[in-house]
């Protein structure tokens, strides 16, 4: 028996992308778009096949996926955000609800949207996550985004 195997390359030159970056918490913010952005132009991605978006927190980062993902214009979507713990359990409730949008939106428009909202427990895992030792979440989730885009081409 011969199995049909269908993935995703990781090739972006014909593909386009949107990026929702959240301007809270920029010093992190700022490091997760130059990962996104050097991994996109590395991938072959054109400059002018990339759109970014800025909205005030990761609150809002669905809503403007969501008006982006309506144009039809994208390939696929990356949001980019950092959502730190505090003494409360608010950044747990707007990273579930974050996470949770994104998929509705994602399912309702099939159109990949990749989560690249880092949920820390403090500073360091922040800064971990953004760029030094633990690599960097928005590299990882723009090549999440080529590899979405080009499969889901190959399942049309």
């Amino acid at each position: 028996m011969k199995t049909k195997e269908i993935a995703g390359s990781l090739l972006a030159q014909d593909l386009t992308f949107g990026l929702v970056v959240s301007r809270y918490n920029d010093l992190f913010t700022q490091q997760l778009l130059r990962g996104a952005l050097d991994c996109f132009q590395r991938h072959g991605a054109k400059d002018e096949a990339v759109t970014v978006v800025w909205v005030p927190g990761a609150f809002e980062i669905p809503l403007a996926a969501q008006k982006l993902a309506a144009t039809g214009k994208f390939s696929a979507l990356v949001a980019l955000g950092v959502v730190i713990q505090g003494a409360t359990p608010h950044a747990g409730l707007i990273n579930s609800q974050v996470a949770r949008a994104l998929s509705q939106i994602a399912l309702a428009t099939n159109i990949p949207i990749i989560d690249g909202v880092v949920a820390a427990d403090s500073l360091e895992q922040a800064i971990e996550r953004s760029g030094s030792k633990a690599g960097n979440r928005g590299w990882h989730a723009a090549l999440s985004a080529i590899e979405m885009a080009s499969l889901l081409k190959k399942l049309i």
